[in-house]
């Protein structure tokens, strides 16, 4: 199975991280995390996100806050999916993370999820490599199922306390 590649701007974003890291462990799917900055490392994100497919990557994770350009850098260097993260930050409470994750140039995408999104992440990291994977599809398949049962387990206890 192809690894999951998870590049974060700083260590102050790994809570955030760590949501994608225990979905990715729920599904057993291998990665590895790095700290690399699009502005005070940049020549190491690129030799990371240039070396990724040969070292084994089918999708890279970027999480990044403030001006966030860390998935964009990463995307620019590689041809393999890459999915932005956008962290909140106490300043513009992540709006600006999510805008300078989600508006790439043509020719340069990046899937974005939502802010602080990194399940979602995780899950579309996922949903990539099963399109190859058989065995992960269906472990996809079986959290889908067991995620609609907890929903409607809820439903079951709100409607008979209220629906009378």
């Amino acid at each position: 199975m192809k690894k999951v590649g998870i590049v974060m701007g700083s260590d102050s974003d790994m809570p955030v991280v760590k949501k994608a890291v225990d979905m990715l462990d729920l599904l057993g799917i291998p990665f590895e995390i790095h700290v690399y900055s699009a502005h005070r490392t940049p020549v190491e994100a690129r030799d990371f996100a240039c070396s990724a497919r040969e070292k084994g990557f089918g999708v890279i994770i970027a999480a990044a806050g403030m001006a966030a350009h860390l998935a964009g850098a990463i995307a620019a260097n590689t041809t393999l999916p890459v999915i932005g993260i956008p962290c909140k930050s106490s300043n513009l409470d992540g709006i600006d993370a999510l805008l300078s994750t989600v508006q790439m140039p043509s020719g340069i995408p990046v899937a974005t999820v939502a802010i602080n999104g990194a399940v979602n992440a995780a899950l579309l990291s996922a949903e990539i490599l099963a399109v190859e994977d058989k065995e992960l599809a269906k472990k996809l398949d079986e959290k889908r199922i067991k995620d609609a049962k907890a929903v409607l387990e809820k439903d079951e206890k709100i409607s008979a306390e209220f629906n009378k």
